[in-house]
């Protein structure tokens, strides 16, 4: 699929990943540690900028300080290879055991203003009533902001935001699993260690590729610096490419998206009911599958089989027929009957064809390319004008590019999208690390990650391990169910009871 191919990877020639040293203790509290005059781009990035706000929650007021700066890497060497923005909000009378969560994106080649401002940040970005104007979006509070509960660090990998390397040709020395995951362990481990939160319960939050990413960053960080996480939220994430990138070719990749498109039939419909779901999850992972495992039906059987399938999902019986069952990205255009497109961030969003002439899908997403782009702008604009952080360095959102070059197979070469698997990465922190508990969330009507993927690993992990440690959550709408203010507030109710679940994550009084 064009789109996900764009936003969640493509593999390039292997690269070597720079040697990331461990973390230094400094006095606190220290946002950063200047090492001298910084070289190349870096030298437009300002000092860390410090201010005070504060939120109402539920009726209660969160005074708090929000730090926009940097944290340095450097090689073995003592050179600087690069630097890493990031945002901390850290609630003034919280205390030193209170919940720390580092959050970032995906892409590859995603900032972190997406869960920033659509999710956890103290502004949220307004995208007006119809919750798709993004000419028209406006900062707001955010009555759900995780300050509530835990305090806040949002990492931009390098890459992205205003995270560079001082070297432009060495940029691309971070676009792979092992070196990016080393990178966020070691900026998240500097970061710990100026500000003195050793004491703190650390979690991660990673959105799609983000989710994939904090599976490798919680390990790394266990290994290389001594940091145990209590836990991770995984939002919308990648866990085993091999079956999400099969759906076109084998039954079990088929199977395990067509809930999801069922899901965005009854939703465009406004027919959205939990049974009828759960009956098409039968039926996915039932007829459906063991029939595609076999060989092809045919006469009175196949017309009731893709029938079916037709009727699930509200694509042409004709276009189910052609494709044998498989259905891959055939929704875009066959949907709704002609005229529009469907997004594969929420299969149930349409958007008018620039392209109705094409039999396939030539334009750009209607949600990751359409308003949800808005949120960089909005957060350079906030970055600047009120949190202080002055700079001429363009703010990147979202790098195509990144993911295009990004290379699946470690820093070792080679790979692919398809090796892509955090299952053994959880399976490894829930057996060594009896602390940690993990809250994977999904939007029933995403195809870019489809939800059953995400169950079906859960399902498959050890009772021993997984048994009261592993939770599944679904929301209405897709990738970024997080725009739409009810699934964004149900979520958050939900993140907070995962927090309020480990005896030390109370919210600040």
């Amino acid at each position: 699929m064009r789109i996900r191919t764009l936003f969640l990877f493509t593999a390039l020639a292997a690269m070597l990943a720079p040697a990331l040293s461990h973390a230094q203790e400094s006095d606190p509290p220290r946002a950063n540690v200047q090492s001298g005059a910084r070289d190349g781009v870096l030298k437009l990035l300002p000092a860390d900028s410090v201010t005070e706000h504060a939120l109402t929650i539920g009726g209660r007021k969160i005074a708090y300080t929000a730090t926009a700066g940097t944290l340095d890497l450097f090689g073995q060497d003592g050179v600087q290879t690069g630097a890493v923005f990031y945002t901390a909000y850290v609630a003034r009378d919280g205390g030193p055991n209170r919940p720390l969560t580092f959050a970032f994106n995906g892409g590859p080649g995603a900032a972190s203003a997406f869960l920033h401002l659509g999710l956890v940040g103290p502004k949220v970005l307004d995208f007006g009533p119809d919750g798709r104007d993004g000419a028209n979006a406006k900062l707001v509070d955010n009555p759900q902001s995780w300050l509530d509960f835990t305090d806040l660090v949002l990492i931009d990998p390098i890459g992205t935001g205003w995270s560079r390397t001082a070297k432009a040709d060495d940029a691309s020395s971070y676009y792979n699993v092992s070196a990016d995951a080393q990178s966020i362990a070691k900026a998240i481990a500097l970061y710990v260690a100026h500000n003195n939160r050793s004491n703190s319960p650390k979690y991660l939050l990673g959105e799609s590729y983000g989710g994939f990413r904090a599976a490798k960053v919680a390990s790394v960080l266990q290994e290389s610096q001594g940091i145990i996480v209590a836990g991770a939220v995984m939002l919308s994430p990648l866990l085993e490419g091999q079956l999400m990138f099969n759906a076109d070719q084998f039954a079990l990749g088929a199977a395990l998206e067509l809930p999801s498109l069922a899901a965005a039939e009854l939703d465009r419909h406004k027919a959205f009911d939990e049974e009828k779901q759960k009956e098409a999850e039968t039926f996915a992972l039932g007829d459906y599958l063991t029939t595609l495992a076999g060989p092809p039906p045919t006469g009175a059987d196949a017309a009731a089989f893709y029938g079916r399938i037709a009727r699930l999902t509200g694509i042409p019986e004709d276009i189910v027929t052609r494709n044998r069952g498989f259905l891959g990205s055939s929704f875009v255009k066959h949907s709704d009957g002609g005229g529009e497109v469907m997004s594969a961030y929420d299969a149930s969003f349409a958007a008018p064809d620039p392209y109705p002439e094409s039999d396939y899908d030539r334009g750009d997403d209607a949600i990751l390319d359409g308003f949800t782009r808005a949120y960089g702008g909005a957060f350079a604009d906030y970055a600047r004008n009120e949190l202080g952080f002055k700079t001429e360095m363009t703010y990147s959102l979202l790098d195509g590019d990144i993911s295009r070059r990004w290379e699946w197979g470690g820093g070792r070469g080679g790979g692919s999208r398809f090796q892509a698997s955090a299952t053994d990465d959880i399976r490894q922190l829930l057996a060594s690390n009896s602390a940690f508990h993990l809250l994977i969330a999904h939007g029933y009507s995403d195809l870019v990650t489809p939800y059953s993927v995400s169950r079906y690993v859960v399902d498959h992990l050890p009772p021993s391990l997984a048994d009261g440690r592993v939770g599944l959550k679904l929301y209405r709408g897709g990738h970024m169910f997080y725009t739409k203010a009810d699934q964004r507030a149900a979520f958050t109710a939900d993140a907070k009871a995962f927090y309020a679940s480990h005896p030390a994550a109370q919210p600040a009084e």
